[in-house]
């Protein structure tokens, strides 16, 4: 099953799965609300998912689908090579991350890897997760509870309480407590210095607000 909210990526890969004879797309999807609904009635092997979607983002669906299905077998296929974005996707439960970057085969070998129980990371997030440990700084972003990253996802997509409340199904009031601890946590005061901060450390989500 493939989530992605750009169909000509959905049509690309459709085209390369059909050339592959142990794997079948059963089921595709634009958005999490829709992905997460597909899964339970369809059931995959595996699923493969975008970080940047409208309403839930990857992460959360990630996170719900592992509660709702704790074998759920997910790899994430996301333009963004940041270690961070990875380490928190695995932290939700996900048991592959390839970047949109890389050759068409890594895909199919993370999703052979994650059917069989096994995990993947393509090539240039391993590279950069081992430059993390070299170096002996980990991302400020991973201080961050898995929830946290989700809503400051949704907080670089400049959407407001309400908005993030409801694709998380959350109240307002606990993505206020969720925002302000966020703010804590990196050391900076205002939404300016946050996205300031994002863009530094080159932590940054396509808008999709304009789709939801």
């Amino acid at each position: 099953m493939f989530v992605d909210d750009h169909a000509i990526v959905l049509e690309g890969y459709r085209r390369l799965i059909e050339k592959i004879p142990d794997i079948e797309v059963v089921a595709e999807a634009m958005d999490g609300h829709t992905a997460f609904q597909t899964y339970k009635a369809v059931r995959p092997d595996v699923v493969t998912v975008d970080i940047s979607m409208p309403g839930r983002g990857g992460i959360d669906l990630i996170r719900c689908l592992r509660l709702w299905d704790p074998n759920a077998r997910i790899v994430v296929f996301t333009m963004h090579r940041n270690a961070s974005v990875a380490v928190h996707a695995f932290h939700a439960g996900a048991r592959g991350y390839v970047t949109k970057s890389s050759k068409p085969m890594l895909l199919i070998e993370a999703i052979r890897a994650a059917s069989l129980g096994g995990k993947f990371i393509s090539p240039d997030i391993s590279e950069d997760l081992a430059l993390e440990r070299v170096d002996g700084e980990r991302s400020i972003f991973q201080s961050l509870s898995t929830r946290e990253f989700e809503v400051l996802q949704q907080l670089l997509d400049a959407r407001s309480h309400d908005a993030i409340a409801s694709a998380l199904s959350l109240s307002p009031k606990t993505i206020a407590n969720y925002h302000y601890a966020i703010k804590q946590k990196l050391g900076v005061e205002s939404d300016i210095e946050l996205a300031y901060l994002c863009l530094r450390e080159k932590l940054t989500f396509p808008t999709t607000s304009k789709l939801d």
